[in-house]
């Protein structure tokens, strides 16, 4: 796996095939973390893993999984989606074993600066459940700040240092 950038603690790598057993353990923890990125009760099987992976480094080029540098294992995946007229979709998820571990904050942060300078991209917005209250916490001390809420989702966004200044 080639590491396109990195953090202190965070390798970023594109999406690939040699994850997939990972992949499926973190997606299909409905409990800590299926619940969290869609409206799912069922496992996901290898085919259809191996199909969605086909599908992210397609569709959705600027997506990455995340490797601890210390160990080499495996924390999740995360980037951005959906890029046009200066915008991006964001999305993150982190495997349960490497919840509450600081890999979050630092992802965020890490994948922003990648953003602003790497990519043509003044706005990053996101959805997240609002029940997901430990993910929203975090993405405000991101930067991130509300700009529409329903009565399931919370809709929010953050502007480049170079359009907010």
């Amino acid at each position: 796996m080639q590491t396109v950038f990195e953090s202190a603690n965070i390798r970023f790598v594109k999406i690939t095939e040699e994850l997939v057993d990972d992949y499926l353990m973190m997606v299909n923890d409905i409990e800590h973390v299926a619940r969290f990125i869609g409206e799912r009760g069922t496992p996901l099987t290898m085919e259809e893993e191996l199909e969605f992976i086909r599908n992210q480094k397609i569709l959705h080029p600027h997506t990455y999984s995340m490797i601890e540098k210390a160990t080499g294992e495996f924390i999740g995946n995360a980037g951005f989606m959906n890029i046009k007229d200066g915008e991006a979709e964001f999305g993150i998820v982190i495997t349960y074993a490497k919840q509450n571990s600081g890999f979050g904050k630092e992802a965020i942060k890490s994948l922003l600066d990648h953003c602003w300078n790497d990519l043509p991209v003044d706005r990053v917005y996101l959805e997240v459940y609002i029940d997901n209250r430990r993910a929203i916490r975090l993405y405000e001390k991101c930067g991130f700040t509300e700009y529409q809420r329903t009565d399931t989702d919370i809709f929010m966004d953050i502007l480049s240092p170079a359009k907010a200044g």
